[in-house]
């Protein structure tokens, strides 16, 4: 026990030991100089402080202005044209900045984040396909609870579409929302179902299908819109709309009941369309005729009886040679395609005075 007292905590030998300073412990690892190494890390602070070295308080202090140009240089950061640019101050949301060459406050003051903005994403409801993106008719699984709704005329339809979305505002979609792929699906499927509630069932299985998309398109949009989302929707797309697969057959029968009806309707109405035009053009040939005999008949007339009128004038101032004139020409038309022949009653006896006039007509002609 008397050794250990007189032993040094460090392993130092005590006062009087051998002159060499191991204390017994030679070839024994050395224990460290606390003051020694004080007095070194002391002398390497000095050299730093500008009543140190000249040279290298220069040195330092040239380093530090390197380091600073560099750090404010990370500012720099480049928005691709597809991408917006979402500052973050110590993690909290600062603002947006549209494509090209931008500066924010180096790390770890400020941050960038960059989502993609044109990508165009796709959500299916009622169904789920083999792709994330892109359009496919293939559905793979059918979701019931997703695809069969009511509608307005108490008829159930299974639905199946997509909608279409891109980021619109990256802040908003980042910060406001906490499952875009969610809030789009719900928003989709709420709106839908409102439509179809106000729809009847056929329309909703044929022609109806355009109005039905854009009016759920403007629903989604909306919602999203209260939402602060970030989000823009850029198509819906009706991929299956048909009655529950357990009266399909029957409503298909109906489908080609009425599709027999109405080409027999149309094909009614392309005969109509053929033979009315043609009736009413004969109607109008047949009026515009009587039109045209009635003004012919009527200009006759009227012709007849101003010529009567100037003749019986005439005949009021010269009887005689009115008549006389009125006779020759009524001889003249009567005798116009008549053979005649002249014979002259003054003539001698025994000869006949004769003067053919159809044969020398004849030789004339």
């Amino acid at each position: 026990m008397s050794d250990f007292k007189n032993q040094s905590p460090w392993g130092t030998p005590p006062p009087g030991g051998n002159g060499n300073g191991d204390g017994g412990f030679r070839g024994g690892p050395r224990p460290p100089d606390v003051e020694e190494l004080i007095r070194k890390v002391q002398e390497k602070i000095k050299k730093f402080l500008p009543g140190g070295s000249s040279s290298g308080g220069r040195s330092i202090i040239l380093g530090l202005v390197v380091l600073a140009v560099i750090w404010v240089a990370s500012g720099l950061y480049r928005v691709l044209p597809d991408e917006q640019g979402v500052v973050l101050r110590f993690g909290k949301f600062v603002k947006t900045t549209q494509p090209g060459l931008n500066y924010h406050i180096p790390f770890p003051v400020e941050s960038v984040l960059t989502p993609k903005v044109t990508k165009v994403n796709r959500m299916d409801v009622g169904f789920r396909s083999e792709r994330d993106s892109g359009f496919t008719s293939s559905a793979v699984a059918d979701v019931p609870e997703e695809s069969l709704m009511l509608t307005g005329d108490e008829n159930i339809v299974n639905i199946d579409f997509s909608v279409f979305w891109v980021i619109k505002d990256a802040g908003n979609f980042l910060f406001k929302i906490q499952d875009p792929q969610g809030t789009v699906k719900a928003a989709a499927e709420t709106a839908m179902r409102e439509v179809i509630a106000k729809s009847q069932l056929q329309p909703i299985l044929t022609e109806g299908r355009a109005k039905i998309e854009a009016e759920t398109e403007e629903i989604i949009q909306s919602i999203l819109d209260e939402y602060n989302s970030g989000i823009q929707i850029t198509q819906v797309q009706t991929q299956k709309a048909d009655p529950p697969d357990q009266v399909i057959d029957a409503f298909r029968d109906v489908q080609a009941a009425r599709a027999d009806m109405e080409r027999s309707k149309n094909e009614a109405q392309a005969y109509a369309n053929d033979v009315i035009p043609r009736a009413r053009g004969e109607a109008a040939k047949i009026l515009q005729a009587a039109e045209a005999y009635k003004k012919e008949v009527v200009a006759r007339a009227e012709g007849e009886a101003s010529r009567f009128i100037a003749i019986y004038t005439e005949y009021a101032k010269a009887k005689e040679v009115t008549q006389e004139r009125m006779y020759l020409e009524t001889m003249e038309k009567v005798l116009a395609d008549i053979d005649k022949v002249i014979i002259d009653k003054n003539s001698g006896s025994g000869v006949v005075p004769y003067l053919p006039l159809p044969e020398l007509k004849k030789k004339v002609n």
